[in-house]
């Protein structure tokens, strides 16, 4: 096979992965924001009863989205390899 050739299948295998990589992504995500809500809706049950839990504070809702991109950066330097 030629180098021509290769680059070909290469072209034409790699063309259909990513939707399946959003598809993936995408369910992967909506699991576990689903599973997030169900343990915080649990602890806040379990802590305060019925009753609606403080928001968070401004604090704790920044070092979630420091988290968050953390947990992106990672996931993007997987695709830079």
């Amino acid at each position: 096979m030629t180098e021509q050739d290769k680059a070909i299948v290469t072209q034409e295998s790699g063309s259909d992965w990513r939707p399946r990589v959003y598809l993936i992504g995408g369910l992967i995500g909506s699991i576990l924001g689903v599973l997030s809500a169900y343990f915080y809706v649990q602890a806040a049950d379990k802590k305060h009863g019925g009753d609606a839990p403080e928001a968070p504070a401004a604090r704790d809702t920044v070092r979630l989205g420091m988290s968050l991109l953390a947990i992106i950066r990672t996931i993007t330097e997987w695709g830079s390899r």
